[in-house]
């Protein structure tokens, strides 16, 4: 993510530049820089986000009980997964089976 270095707001790429909207500054877009971010597609509402091995072990835990296997530790997480006034949604994922639910209310 790039801040406008004038205003401090957070510029948006628009024609092969990254642009303030508030303040009208451009800053243009190199090859170099490119590298450095992530191309992320849009999803469907619909979709499923999946968190992968290689995240979940940084996650905090919880002590809970594992639906499919006893296990009394957990990692969670919240994400929002329906609109924005209402609750976010938590997860848990098994420490010992990777088995992923959630929480529901």
């Amino acid at each position: 993510m790039e801040f406008c270095p004038d205003c401090g707001k957070v510029l948006f790429p628009k024609d092969g530049k990254f642009s303030c909207d508030a303040c009208g500054y451009e800053k243009v877009v190199t090859e170099e820089s490119k590298k450095q971010y992530e191309v992320v597609e849009k999803v469907d509402k619909e979709d499923t986000i999946i968190v992968t091995d290689d995240n979940v072990k940084t996650l905090p835990t919880i002590k809970v009980i594992c639906p499919k296997c006893d296990n009394k530790l957990a990692f969670w997480w919240l994400q929002q997964t329906r609109s924005a006034d209402e609750s976010e949604t938590r997860f848990f994922r098994c420490t010992e089976c990777d088995y992923t639910w959630r929480e529901y209310d």
